[in-house]
């Protein structure tokens, strides 16, 4: 009987359909001490067996031009498993966390070929550092794949591309900001955003698109009041790494649930050197649970958050 309800139990959290968080004690990843943590509270909406999918416009710096396209950001609750890093699936190991995890889809043409990038961050309420994150990226060329495990003060980085001075590799990287990360500090709580003089990692896709080191940078950062946006107040923030020359601005709801309206990324284009900016503005958001619209007639659902993928 007991057996029954294990499995019952499994079958019902199986898919991406999360309620309240049920586990709430954690193990750093890497060690094997288990402590009680106190987990941020999220508004109720985030655990009603839905996510928030929200649906925008791109324009990406890419080669020598800016390239049309959509970018998609899913937030969702989960419950993560810190020593097996993965999501915590059967609910029978105690090292688990609520997270938020935040995926990011942008797809975008550069002439005649299409390219497809999909980040995916999982980050602890009680922590601005994340505990997993990986981005992977396809084009007509190839593809390549890359992965960050949070293991005490160190990253364990894992790098796989087609690309001759790239290839394969596994590295350790020090404990930093991520920028991918920011998104999800400014939906958990924007009052624990890093500012001033702070050491942080570029943006997986920025990484891959310009083939940079992966390792933190000096930057600035600050956050000041932005234009009221459809009715809402707005703070932007703002991220400055003058190695790279490069500048990010993320306009977001100041009242919770601190919606992501528009954030643009400034940086020298790949090979002719030039200031260009990729652009990235909210069309629709959605609380949906989409894992359960899978059926041929679901894609009606489409059309009200304006998603475009591969139906063009």
């Amino acid at each position: 009987m007991k057996a029954y309800f294990i499995i019952l139990f499994s079958i019902l959290l199986s898919g991406c359909d999360h309620g309240e968080p049920k586990v709430y004690k954690e193990v750093d990843a890497g060690s094997h001490e288990i402590k009680k943590i106190e987990a941020r509270k999220l508004d109720k909406q985030w655990y009603q067996g839905k996510a928030e999918v929200n649906t925008y416009m791109l324009e990406q710096n890419r080669y020598k031009d800016i390239h049309s396209g959509e970018a998609i950001l899913i937030f969702v609750t989960e419950d993560f498993l810190t020593d097996k890093q993965v999501k915590n699936d059967n609910y029978n190991n105690p090292n688990s966390v609520p997270i938020l995890k935040n995926n990011q889809i942008r797809r975008f043409t550069t002439g005649l070929y299409d390219y497809s990038i999909f980040s995916s961050i999982f980050s602890p309420l009680d922590d601005i550092y994340p505990l997993k994150m990986n981005s992977s990226s396809q084009d007509w060329c190839g593809q390549s794949f890359m992965q960050f495990n949070r293991k005490h003060s160190k990253y364990e980085v894992q790098l796989n591309s087609y690309f001759e001075n790239e290839g394969d590799q596994n590295f350790k990287i020090d404990k930093a900001i991520f920028e991918d990360a920011i998104f999800n500090i400014i939906r958990i709580d924007p009052s624990s955003l890093p500012l001033g003089s702070v050491s942080i990692i570029p943006s997986i896709v920025y990484l891959r698109l310009r083939h940079k080191e992966a390792k933190p940078y000096k930057a600035t950062t600050r956050i000041y009041e932005g234009r009221e946006s459809r009715g809402m107040k707005t703070s932007e923030y703002e991220i400055l790494i003058p190695e790279l020359n490069k500048t990010t601005r993320i306009t977001f709801q100041k009242e919770s649930p601190h919606r992501i309206i528009f954030w643009e990324e400034s940086y020298p284009s790949a090979f002719d050197g030039k200031m260009r900016t990729t652009k990235v503005l909210l069309k629709k958001t959605e609380w949906i649970d989409y894992w359960s619209k899978n059926n041929k007639s679901d894609v009606m659902l489409r059309e009200p958050l304006q998603v475009e993928g591969f139906l063009k």
